[in-house]
């Protein structure tokens, strides 16, 4: 009986992985996404004369993963940022 047990919470965790990779899947597309789209709007803010990297927008972008997931969610938003628009 310990053996259908164990094949059971073997099995729970494997779809459990199953189902993290495919979520890892769509976090890695959104955040190329992400990475796309800031693309454009830096190449149209340096043709316009503006600079590479507006900080008060950025700040914005900290509070809100900040108050979302907590203190950890300021290093991951600044994770991506530098995925983003590169290290400052």
């Amino acid at each position: 009986m310990t053996t259908v047990t164990t094949t059971g919470a073997e099995q729970t965790i494997a779809d459990a992985r199953e189902r993290i990779d495919a979520l890892d899947d769509r976090i890695i597309g959104l955040i190329q996404e992400r990475m796309a789209v800031s693309a454009v709007v830096q190449e149209t803010r340096i043709a316009s004369g503006g600079r590479r990297v507006h900080l008060s927008r950025e700040m914005e972008i900290l509070g809100r993963y900040r108050e979302a997931l907590g203190k950890p969610g300021t290093a991951f938003a600044m994770t991506l940022l530098e995925l983003c628009r590169g290290r400052i």
